[in-house]
């Protein structure tokens, strides 16, 4: 299982199991994979009805975003962002990340009444912006990667707030007060898994996870916002524990079955003049609005803060972050679902969209990381062989 713990190797799962549900879906078998996809699985004597696709977008990708939460917490807590000074230069950098390419989606789609679409390029897909560092990356400095993953919670924290702020309509308080009690009694759960009665708590905590999260569903806000709640709540060291013991899960299944699901789309017969304005303004703002926003609020950070207290990265190391940052994926394609949940045809292309856009900066990433990386690689041997050279003297 400890393959599947690695970055690189969740990047991969996550590309091919794209690319084959793009493929799955334009073959011979395609129709009947998307009849399945919308086959409905309900639970007896409950009012969870649901398809096969928002079973997985809705329930198993909740154990992502607990995963997600469990990792933001142990930053803010003891990590890479558990103070003001080591947080606000990522923060900024993600602001412009997230407001670059909604400015322009915005103005790409202007007029053509899709404009609820803004949020789909504002995504960064942690896993694989990390998975492409750990593939060409050999010999980065840590900063760049502790600034990446810094820049990817807080692009998270970002998403989990326009989910549960834009894509919740006239929800139930009653079912939502009520999960809320539960979130607080799986926090308090937490609390007594050092005991010896560890093995009905742990039991305990599951019940309670599955009932906040039907609570949520009920309420009407997005049923992942439960994984989130529940793993902010979570004790520290054991959500860690938990985190342990799930990303082989997340890795080696709920992301790369999400991703299959989500890109089972069949390719418009359509000619590139054809294509709806949703199309041209994820495909342009998820690479390019990520690249500038990112860059732009990182260099904007820089006069942050007191000169001895800001991390030193270089503008290239900005612009390769932010090249990153434009890898979307899986938030990407799960606010795609939610944006065009009643414009099929526009959802369609885009998935399309944010797996082309996303493809180009992997290309891009990927060649700027590894001239980023032959760089220091350089740089430390420049420096090895003059220790050298002084020292024979």
């Amino acid at each position: 299982m400890s393959i599947v713990r690695s970055e690189r190797v969740a990047a991969v799962l996550l590309l091919l199991a794209a690319a084959l549900g793009l493929v799955a879906a334009n073959s011979p078998i395609g129709a009947a994979l998307m009849a399945l996809q919308d086959s409905h699985l309900a639970i007896p004597g409950t009012p969870v009805d649901l398809t096969v696709g928002h079973w997985i977008s809705d329930g198993l990708l909740a154990v992502f975003f607990f995963v997600v939460a469990v990792e933001l917490k142990n930053e803010l807590s003891v990590g890479q962002l558990n103070s003001v000074a080591k947080a606000v230069r990522p923060a900024i950098a993600a602001l412009g990340g997230v407001i670059v390419p909604a400015l322009i989606y915005v103005a790409v789609t202007a007029g053509s009444g899709y404009g609820g679409g803004w949020p789909i390029p504002t995504a960064t897909d942690i896993a694989f912006a990390l998975g492409v560092l750990a593939v060409f990356g050999r010999g980065i400095p840590s900063r760049l990667r502790i600034f990446i993953l810094a820049l990817a919670i807080l692009d998270d924290i970002v998403a989990i707030l326009i989910i549960a702020l834009f894509f919740t309509k006239d929800p139930n308080l009653l079912y939502l007060a009520a999960a809320v009690v539960g979130v607080a009694l799986f926090a308090l759960l937490s609390r007594l898994l050092g005991s010896r009665m560890r093995p009905l708590v742990a039991i305990a905590m599951v019940l309670v996870a599955l009932l906040t999260w039907f609570l949520v569903y009920e309420s009407g806000v997005h049923a992942t916002i439960a994984g989130v709640a529940l793993g902010l709540a979570m004790l520290r060291r054991p959500g860690m524990h938990a985190r342990h013991a799930l990303e082989p899960i997340s890795n080696g299944l709920i992301l790369p079955l999400f991703a299959f699901s989500a890109a089972l789309v069949t390719v418009p017969q359509v000619s590139i003049g054809d294509l709806k304005a949703p199309f041209w303004g994820i495909l342009i703002a998820l690479p390019v609005g990520k690249l500038v926003g990112i860059t732009l609020g990182g260099w904007i950070s820089s006069f942050v803060g007191r000169k001895g207290s800001r991390p030193q990265l270089t503008f290239q190391g900005l612009v390769t972050a932010g090249a990153l940052g434009g890898v979307g994926f899986t938030v990407s394609l799960l606010m795609n679902e939610l944006a065009f949940a009643r414009h099929p045809e526009v959802a369609d292309e885009g998935t399309l969209a944010v797996l082309l856009g996303s493809v180009v900066s992997i290309i891009v990433s990927g060649i700027l990381v590894a001239r980023l990386a032959a760089y220091y690689r350089r740089l430390r041997r420049l420096r090895r062989d003059a220790e050298l050279r002084l020292a024979g003297s």
